[in-house]
C-alpha cells in the first residue's frame, strides 16, 4: 500500500482554506444547473480526480486522524462520520468517494431488479433551507449489476488503505415492480449477491417514492422481512457474519418508534438507521407556491434536523447499548455529528450537505472532530 504525508500547510490548505472556495463556485456553476445533472457531473468529477491521480492528495490530507476511529457493529470505521445511501446508487464511484475521508460508504439503494426509477425532474435543491426533495425512485441498475463492482471495490480499498479502509455498506430496496406480498423475495435476491460484498447491509423500507413501500414498516411485515434477510444472509457469506441494520422514516409515530426499538432487539438487528427522508414540508423557508410546484418527493437536510435528534432520543433509550444507532438527517458540520454522538449515536452519517458543502467537506467534519475530542 504505498502512501505519502502532507505537509501541515498544504493540509490546511485543503481541510480549511480551499473549502471556503467552493460556495462561491456552487453559486456560479451549480446553482443554475438542474439539481440531478448536477449531481452527476459532479460524481464525474471525483471519478476524473482518482483517475487522474488527484485524490491521492486528498487521501493524504482527508483521511481521519486514528484517533476518531471506532468499533461498531463488530466493524472497525476510521471515523464515525460517513456517507448516507443515495449518492453513490450503482457502486460505481465508491473508491473515489473513499479518498475524501469518509469513514464509512453506503452504497445504493439496490433492488432486486435494475429499474429507471421515476420520471426526471425528480431531484430539486431548496436553497434557502439547504434542503432537497428527491422522488428519484430507487433508480439503479440491479442487484446482479452492482455485485461484482462492490468485490472490486473491497479489494481495491483493502489495496489502497490497509486495516484502515472505509466500511462498505450496501442498502438494499424493494424493485417497483414487485408486489408487496413478493417483497421477502425480492429482498432474498438482492441479499444472496450483495452480502458477500458488503460490510454491514441495510434493509430500506423507509423511503417516501415507492408505492406502498413504507407499509413494510409495519411490525407484522417488518419482522418476517428482516428475518428472511439475516437467513438469506447468512446463507450467502458462509462464516463471514454481516451486521444487519434497518432504515425507518421520520414520520413514524414516537410509539412506532419504540416498537421499532423492540423489534430490533427481538430479531438481533445489529443496529437502527434513522433516519431517511420526510413527507412533510413544515417549518420551511422556501416560498410555499414553489415546494407546491416542486410537488411529491422525500425532503432531506436541514430541516430533519430536530425530528432526527427526537427519533435518535428514542432509539437510545429503547435500545441495549450492543444495537448500533447510527444518525443521519440535517447533519451539517463537526458540531452536529458531535451533537449526535453525545445524545448516544454510534455513528453519523450525511448527504444533502455534501452537494453544498462540496468534496472537503469530510475532510473539514473530521478535522473538527479531531480537534474537539483531543480537547475533551
Amino acid at each position: 500500500m504505498a502512501s505519502f504525508t502532507l505537509s501541515s500547510g498544504a493540509q490546511t490548505l485543503l481541510t480549511s482554506r480551499l473549502p471556503r472556495l467552493y460556495p462561491p463556485f456552487f453559486r456560479a456553476v451549480f446553482s443554475d444547473m438542474d439539481a440531478e445533472t448536477a449531481h452527476e457531473r459532479g460524481v464525474q468529477g471525483i471519478r476524473v480526480a482518482e483517475r487522474t491521480g488527484a485524490s491521492t492528495l486528498t487521501r493524504a490530507a482527508l483521511s481521519p486522524d486514528p484517533w476518531l476511529a471506532r468499533t461498531v457493529m463488530g466493524l472497525r470505521f476510521p471515523s464515525p462520520f460517513g456517507l448516507a445511501a443515495g449518492f453513490d446508487k450503482h457502486g460505481t464511484c465508491t473508491t473515489a468517494l473513499a479518498d475524501l475521508g469518509f469513514g464509512h460508504i453506503e452504497v445504493g439503494t439496490v433492488t432486486g431488479q435494475g429499474q429507471p426509477g421515476n420520471p426526471a425532474p425528480r431531484l430539486f435543491r431548496l436553497v434557502e433551507d439547504r434542503a432537497l426533495i428527491n422522488r428519484m425512485g430507487f433508480n439503479n441498475e440491479g442487484a446482479a449489476a452492482v455485485a461484482p463492482r462492490l468485490e472490486r471495490t473491497r479489494r481495491v480499498l483493502s489495496e489502497r488503505f490497509g486495516p484502515a479502509r472505509p466500511v462498505l455498506g450496501v442498502n438494499i430496496g424493494k424493485t417497483k415492480s414487485v408486489p408487496l406480498e413478493q417483497a421477502a423475495d425480492d429482498y432474498r435476491r438482492s441479499s444472496a449477491l450483495l452480502a458477500p460484498h458488503a460490510d454491514y447491509l441495510v434493509v430500506n423500507v423507509s423511503s417516501p417514492n415507492t408505492p406502498g413501500l413504507r407499509q413494510l414498516q409495519q411490525i407484522a411485515s417488518l419482522e418476517p422481512l428482516l428475518r428472511t434477510v439475516r437467513e438469506e444472509s447468512d446463507r450467502a457469506t458462509g462464516d463471514r457474519r454481516v451486521p444487519l441494520a434497518v432504515k425507518i422514516a421520520p414520520d413514524l409515530t414516537d410509539d412506532d418508534i419504540v416498537a421499532v426499538a423492540r423489534l430490533a432487539q427481538a430479531t438481533g438487528l445489529d443496529g437502527v438507521i434513522a433516519t431517511n427522508t420526510t413527507i412533510s414540508r413544515e417549518g420551511l423557508v422556501t416560498d410555499a407556491d414553489e415546494v407546491e410546484r416542486i410537488g411529491a418527493g422525500g425532503l432531506s437536510g436541514a430541516p430533519l434536523r430536530e425530528r432526527s435528534m427526537q427519533v435518535l432520543g428514542l432509539l437510545r433509550e429503547h435500545l441495549p447499548a450492543q444495537t448500533a444507532v447510527i444518525s443521519v438527517g440535517g447533519v451539517t458540520d463537526a458540531d452536529d455529528v458531535l451533537a449526535r454522538l453525545g445524545a448516544g449515536a454510534d455513528l453519523v452519517q450525511g448527504y444533502t450537505a455534501f452537494l453544498y458543502e462540496g468534496p472537503f467537506w469530510a475532510g473539514r467534519i473530521n478535522a473538527g472532530l479531531n480537534r474537539a475530542l483531543r480537547r475533551r
